[in-house]
């Protein structure tokens, strides 16, 4: 019997794979993994960001998407600007922040797919916020920013020569 693929199982997996499935790209966490401070706060000679801004630019907008899904105010206040959500480049000396931002992510990443796995269908079709966007245009939005963010931090670890993961 054949199964029917619905648009929120679409989500499921494309959220999978920017996250931790090594499939057509490289995953988020795959990209991360093994990085310490001083390579996470590396910025381009030529100007850029650094790896430590994306991840605190990508767990700012998850961590807002997770508490909009669950229905709660976003315990962080709207950001004055996106520039502001990378914040800055990070202290190549703190390897307790950056293990506290990774350790973070990763719970966030969990919190995020057990919510989606969760969802009902329904859902994606209720308005997001005040836009005229629902929520399947956003979170469809949401699952490509991290798998844009994800290929930037790979393309900063070959410019610094600190990618060597193969999957």
């Amino acid at each position: 019997m054949k199964t029917v693929t619905t648009a929120l199982d679409v989500l499921v997996i494309q959220n999978e794979d920017t996250w931790d499935q090594c499939n057509w790209i490289v995953p988020l966490s795959k990209a991360l993994e093994g990085l310490n401070a001083e390579q996470a706060a590396w910025v381009p000679p030529s100007g850029g960001l650094s790896i430590w801004q994306l991840a605190n630019h990508m767990f700012y907008y998850n961590q807002r998407i997770l508490e909009r899904l669950q229905e709660k105010e976003p315990s962080v206040p709207a950001a004055d600007s996106n520039v502001a959500t990378f914040g800055i480049s990070g202290d190549p000396l703190n390897e307790a922040g950056w293990s506290k931002l990774m350790e973070q992510t990763t719970k966030l990443a969990e919190q995020l797919r057990d919510t989606l796995a969760t969802l009902q269908d329904s859902k994606l079709e209720e308005a997001y916020m005040d836009s005229d966007d629902n929520w399947a245009q956003t979170l469809a939005r949401w699952v490509l920013h991290d798998a844009y963010h994800a290929g930037q931090i790979v393309q900063l670890r070959r410019q610094q020569g600190c990618w060597s993961i193969v999957f």
